[in-house]
């Protein structure tokens, strides 16, 4: 098990990056928290785990402790893989997928493109005692700056997550002219993901 890489940023993309460790670059799947988190150019420490299937081998990383740890309960339901829970991770924060468990809000769990009424019901049934019983500390993050090019990689990470490119398209231009222009590429995903 690989519990963490420690490296020079190589590459930010707002569904993975590439770490450098030693000249071996390291391709790590992570969340829009993780993200929005992560200076470009710069050394940082993700927590990560390593998804092994007869394919393919993956890591997904954080920037938390408490986010991984909120991942690994939620992949631990049956019908919610990795890309799943890194969906609902991208979705809401560590903070708001704990409160919505504990309060049993089905429909907050149940925005998050991909999940219906039956997966947020067992999410709640199987985590809602493990959520009370444990503080996890979480953690706030600043959102990245706004900038010219915020839309393409929202775009192009909405592709990434399985949109079609024309109807990424008219979400995110229409959550542009909803919202203004000074959103950052995690809140232009957030409002996409909720609104499909």
């Amino acid at each position: 098990m690989i519990a963490y890489i420690d490296g020079k940023l190589a590459h930010k993309d707002p569904t993975y990056v590439i770490i450098d460790v030693n000249g071996i670059g390291y391709q790590i799947k992570i969340s829009l928290s993780t993200y929005s988190s992560l200076p470009a150019g710069e050394r940082c420490k993700l927590h990560t785990f390593l998804h092994i299937k007869e394919d393919a081998h993956t890591l997904y990383g954080f920037t938390t402790a408490s986010e991984k740890e909120v991942f690994l309960h939620l992949i631990s339901i049956s019908g919610v893989g990795p890309n799943t829970g890194l969906m609902i991770l991208s979705s809401l924060s560590v903070d708001e997928v704990q409160q919505a468990i504990i309060r049993e809000d089905v429909r907050t769990i149940q925005q998050v493109k991909g999940i219906g009424a039956k997966t947020a019901q067992r999410v709640i049934l199987e985590l809602k005692d493990k959520m009370k019983k444990e503080a996890l500390l979480t953690d706030t993050f600043v959102p990245a700056a706004a900038h010219n090019t915020n839309r393409a990689e929202a775009l192009s990470a909405l592709v990434t997550l399985g949109f079609a490119k024309n109807v990424a398209e008219k979400t995110l231009d229409t959550i542009i002219k909803r919202e203004g222009g000074n959103l950052s590429v995690e809140e232009l995903i957030k409002f996409a993901l909720k609104t499909s």
